[in-house]
């Protein structure tokens, strides 16, 4: 059967199964080489060198560290809407860290009560502390988001705010580090050091209880 004979239709069909079969064919070349792919994504980091703003001495024995993870299940409802309209639901897994830490540098005057007759010293410790939650960002993550029509349609239009999911998870990881003891077990650590410290030096490191006073 030539062209001739064959209806307006059937050519434009043909036409149209030639022109899908050599796009399936293009698109399957360019998967094998990206370099091909005339629409290919480059990313380019066009940043400026980090400026050095200060510099400051640190004088805190960091004694411990925990390490946590939280879910932090949100939930935003409206009220007399159903949740498929409006309202969010999310999941939000995060992984942090948090030291316990002894500055040294508040120590006072009468930190240290040496006898040089007993080879004894009073060492008088300040009050461990930790410091604030430190998220791990390449293991902290929205796990799942649920939303409304209203809410999907609004996140078209503006960047998500996360910043609530990060306080929450900033707060339980602390909340959680005052729990797990990490205080106690950074004195006990730095205790050891000391003791260890003053004992190559002659002397029989002790440390008296805080003054309830």
């Amino acid at each position: 059967m030539t062209d001739r004979t064959l209806s307006p239709l059937w050519r434009m069909g043909r036409l149209v199964a030639i022109v899908l079969v050599v796009l399936v064919a293009l698109l399957w070349l360019i998967s094998k080489v990206p370099n091909l792919n005339p629409f290919r994504t480059e990313t380019k980091d066009n940043s400026g060198p980090a400026l050095l703003q200060s510099v400051r001495d640190l004088s805190q024995y960091h004694g411990a560290e925990g390490n946590f993870q939280v879910i932090v299940d949100l939930e935003h409802d409206v009220a007399w809407v159903p949740d498929i309209i409006a309202g969010s639901h999310t999941l939000f897994v995060a992984n942090g860290s948090v030291d316990a830490y002894i500055d040294l540098e508040t120590l006072s005057d009468k930190a240290l009560t040496v006898d040089e007759e007993a080879k004894t010293v009073e060492v008088r410790l300040p009050d461990p502390k930790l410091s604030k939650p430190n998220l791990d960002q390449e293991h902290t993550y929205v796990y799942s988001q649920d939303r409304g029509a209203w809410d999907s349609v609004t996140s078209l239009f503006s960047a998500p705010d996360q910043r609530e999911l990060y306080v929450l998870a900033e707060k339980k990881i602390g909340d959680a580090a005052k729990a797990a003891g990490l205080t106690t077990r950074a004195e006990k650590n730095l205790r050891q050091v000391l003791s260890g410290m003053f004992t190559s030096l002659g002397y029989k490191a002790s440390f008296p209880p805080d003054d309830p006073t």
